[in-house]
């Protein structure tokens, strides 16, 4: 399965969240499941536990921004870890470049966070690394690459940027350290990770 790359608002009413950031369509019709013909009878009906626990890993695979074959594999790592294996999933979605990219404020979105690594603006460690899918340890730096600090899209991003207690930025040298992978409490997302867990342990 390509990345989805279609409208983002009927994606985000088909899980009744605004799944990829902030969106003005999302609000004005969230409670209308996507469609011509909005809701009807058939969309009424109970769903069955493995259709719940299907649209629990695809709304994540979207949030996120990442493949099925790559979900699949961070399950795997997650499943072999040590401590809870739902809570391992999202720490590990987490601690993507792409995401601490998009969380640090460089970008608005994870999408052009993801655009801005594969494009070599952003460094860790003082290396660029143009791998969205990069897995950072704590004490990583990550910052935009000297030349890419000028860019528009970079500076209207911090403008409104946001503070998360697993991520220390400094303002000045316009970089970020990633601290430690977070704990469930401290990430944000709704996504119910159990219905993730049961789903592949199938």
């Amino acid at each position: 399965m390509a990345r989805y790359t279609g409208p983002k608002t009927k994606i985000a009413r088909k899980f009744g969240a605004p799944i990829f950031g902030d969106d003005k369509n999302f609000e004005r019709r969230k409670n209308q499941p996507p469609g011509q013909h909005g809701p009807n009878k058939r969309r009424g009906a109970k769903r069955s536990e493995y259709a719940i626990q299907l649209a629990e890993k695809q709304k994540a695979k979207y949030t996120y921004g990442i493949l099925e074959r790559q979900f699949a594999n961070m399950y795997e790592r997650a499943n072999r870890a040590k401590g809870v294996t739902g809570e391992v999933l999202l720490q590990l979605c987490e601690s993507r470049l792409d995401n601490v990219v998009y969380r640090l404020g460089f970008a608005k979105t994870r999408a052009a966070a993801r655009q801005l690594t594969s494009h070599r603006h952003i460094t860790v460690n003082g290396e660029i690394v143009n791998i969205p899918s990069y897995i950072l340890k704590a004490g990583d730096v990550v910052a935009v690459r000297e030349k890419s600090k000028s860019l528009e899209v970079v500076s209207d991003a911090l403008a409104s940027r946001s503070s998360y207690e697993w991520l220390q930025y400094n303002d000045e040298k316009q970089e970020g350290t990633f601290i430690s992978a977070p704990e469930r409490i401290q990430i944000p997302e709704d996504i119910k990770e159990n219905l993730i867990v049961e789903l592949y342990s199938k």
